[in-house]
């Protein structure tokens, strides 16, 4: 054997090694598939569902099994969308929301709707007409958060045949037009005013009772007043005939010339008054009560 022939089996032997090495690397490139975290690869055999691979290294049947859909399952968030709705008592309303979203099942996802997107915010649009078709106005803005929750609840079941989680549903805002707003701030208006004539009156009722209860009081008072002087003076009535029923007669006597002395000594005292007519019966009195008083210190 000369030395071109062992030159040329030579290189024949090792470009058929090359090529299996060669067409080794390729199976292995495409039998080992590695998925991220954050997807799913939906494999075909031949056009039809194989399998759908998980994170991780993952193998296929290289040449016969193919990734078809690389499908991200991080949460997504559709644009804000407005659509106008019409209340209960026909109140023309431009909702605002915003509907967050993760695939979860890529095999349904992919096979049963096209855009994703533009499928949910249609739900979404037709849902929230429908929950605000059913509510007053005031039912809109008072109860918004169970009006959340409920556009939430049925936009799930809408998407539950695709495969995707509706994590969270939001009404950002709530438009009315300009005549709706023009009549609900004059219906507060004439609200707070109602609210402060109310007000007043109760104020001025208030007063009344408080005045009423005053004078109750300042009249129990009195009649208490009256009810002690009225105990006094028959204690001292008591007293005075349980005296005369002790002492006889001169001891009315006595008592009734005492107070005939007061009352002139009062008279006495005011200005002006220096010049006293006493009645002659009235010295008897006094005769007769220094007679008493006599007779006592005796």
């Amino acid at each position: 054997m000369d030395i071109e022939t062992l030159i040329i089996s030579l290189i024949e032997g090792s470009l058929v090694f090359l090529l299996l090495a060669a067409l080794f690397i390729v199976v292995i490139v495409k039998a080992v598939k590695i998925v991220p975290q954050s997807e799913k690869y939906v494999i075909e055999r031949f056009g039809r569902l194989r399998s759908v691979l998980g994170p991780g290294i993952n193998l296929i049947v290289p040449f016969i099994d193919r990734v078809a859909h690389e499908i991200s399952i991080l949460e997504r968030q559709l644009p804000n969308a407005s659509q106008d709705a019409i209340t209960k008592d026909n109140v023309l309303v431009q909702v605002e929301t915003s509907v967050f979203y993760r695939i979860t099942e890529p095999e349904r996802t992919v096979y049963r709707i096209r855009d994703v997107d533009a499928a949910i915010a249609t739900t979404v649009a037709g849902i929230v007409r429908a929950e605000i078709g059913k509510m007053d106005l005031d039912d809109v803005q008072a109860n918004r958060a169970h009006l959340i929750t409920t556009i939430k609840a049925l936009v799930e079941d809408a998407v539950d045949d695709w495969g995707i989680e509706v994590t969270r549903a939001e009404i950002l805002d709530v438009n009315l037009d300009q005549a709706t707003r023009d009549a609900m701030l004059q219906q507060l208006n004439a609200e707070r005013a109602r609210r402060a004539e109310v007000t007043k009156a109760e104020g001025a009722k208030r007063a009344v009772e408080l005045a009423a209860d005053a004078e109750l009081y300042a009249s129990e008072q009195t009649a208490k007043a009256r009810r002690i002087l009225a105990d006094a003076e028959a204690y001292a009535t008591q007293v005075v005939a349980q005296a005369i029923n002790e002492n006889g007669l001169e001891a009315a006597q006595y008592q009734i010339a005492l107070k005939q002395v007061e009352s002139l000594n009062a008279l006495g005292a005011g200005e002006g008054k220096q010049t006293i007519v006493v009645p002659s019966q009235t010295i008897e009195a006094f005769g007769d009560a220094f007679k008493m008083l006599k007779g006592r210190g005796t």
